[in-house]
């Protein structure tokens, strides 16, 4: 079982570190947005987002990195709407269930399901200020910041997501990430405070508007300079951790920018506007809760309970062993079954797949006298 089961941690370890090497600069433009959103938010926020920006930025990738571990989690990071013909915003109904009925669920999962995710996420975000939840609040913050940042990107709302249907392959890369990377430090961010949303759905339906409505001149200009420029002049070679890495040339970044005019950077605004603008709502919309105070119940309720589960040293005849008793955290070890939970936590409850260990009877675990000798009960892979 353990022949099985290492090389599948392996290979899911080395896959997570192959991701963020590839997306490293895609992971830069979404840790900026979530980052600088926090900053749109009035006081009353500020005492728990500016306190926790570190963990908000940080974790605003953690979507992407769930992306091809976690069942049906991409197809929360895009919508293929021109799959639905040449005037898709008519045909497509912006209500989830009315879309289903028209198209069934399974053909709204196969070409992407963003709008609908983002209004999901954030009714879970509004139940978990009115719970006073700190930790779910942050979470649930960090992920449909990376979702709203995805549905106002132009190359998430089509079929030809990375200029495979024209000839334009690493088109996704260049504009979402190369474009960012050379450009994106100079870009204006101050884009004033945070707004109430109405219709949350609405708004997520916006964005993708807007990003598909930019379209063609992302796909045109393109075609256009590379035409112009020519392929020997389109890509060089970058010295990166001292490898040579072919990418697209500084020289062809600035004509495309250029031609662009500024929509990346627009479309970097509006993502951090909207970010914030989703998170005050929330907060609205559960009674706009004492985050202050919240933070307190949560600092006493931690100190309370490192006081009770600090580490208690008793000595017991079992059988002529002696047991010792250890801090909660080392006990949770044991609670662990599933190699999905150790690698990623829980998902049940945040919209990130199927739970795990969730209903099962815990296995009891056999005592050896390496555990007998140290005092604990080591977790095997077996019992996973």
């Amino acid at each position: 079982m353990m022949k099985k089961i290492v090389p599948g941690i392996l290979t899911v370890f080395f896959l997570l570190i192959s991701l963020q090497k590839v997306q490293a600069w895609g992971f830069w433009a979404h840790q900026r947005i979530n980052r600088i959103a926090v900053f749109t938010l009035p006081p009353e926020m500020l005492v728990l987002y500016k306190k926790n920006i570190e963990f908000l930025t940080e974790h605003a990738v953690d979507p992407d990195k769930r992306r091809y571990a976690v069942e049906g989690e991409a197809p929360r990071h895009y919508i293929d709407i021109d799959h639905y013909g040449e005037n898709p915003f008519n045909v497509v109904p912006e209500l989830w269930s009315d879309a289903v009925q028209k198209f069934t669920e399974d053909t709204l999962q196969a070409y992407g399901i963003v709008p609908w995710h983002i209004s999901r996420s954030y009714s879970w975000l509004v139940s978990a200020f009115r719970e006073g939840d700190v930790d779910a609040i942050l979470k649930l913050s960090a992920d449909i910041g990376h979702y709203i940042a995805d549905g106002n990107v132009p190359l998430h709302t089509t079929e030809n997501y990375n200029g495979q249907l024209t000839g334009q392959k690493g088109i996704h890369g260049l504009w979402e990430s190369r474009l960012p990377e050379v450009f994106g430090e100079g870009y204006d961010y101050l884009v004033g405070k945070a707004q109430y949303l109405d219709d949350i759905l609405d708004e997520a339906w916006s964005g993708v508007r807007e990003a598909h409505y930019a379209l063609d001149s992302v796909f045109n200009f393109e075609k256009i300079l590379t035409e112009q420029i020519g392929s020997d002049q389109k890509y060089s070679f970058e010295n990166r951790n001292g490898r040579l890495v072919k990418t697209f040339s500084k020289a062809f970044c600035t004509s495309y920018h250029d031609m662009l005019d500024g929509q990346v950077e627009r479309r970097a605004r509006i993502s951090i506007l909207r970010v914030g603008s989703v998170w005050y709502s929330a907060w609205i919309d559960a009674g706009q809760p004492n985050l202050k105070e919240l933070i307190k119940k949560v600092k006493k309720g931690k100190k309370g309970a490192e006081n009770k589960d600090e580490k208690i040293e008793e000595e017991k005849e079992n059988n002529g062993h002696k047991l010792k008793i250890i801090d909660r955290e080392s006990s949770d070890l044991l609670g662990m079954r599933d190699v999905h939970e150790m690698l990623f936590g829980e998902c049940e409850g945040h919209g990130m797949g199927v739970g795990h260990g969730h209903g099962r009877p815990n296995k009891p675990h056999t005592q050896t006298a390496q555990g007998q000798k140290e005092g604990l009960w080591p977790l095997r892979m077996r019992d996973l």
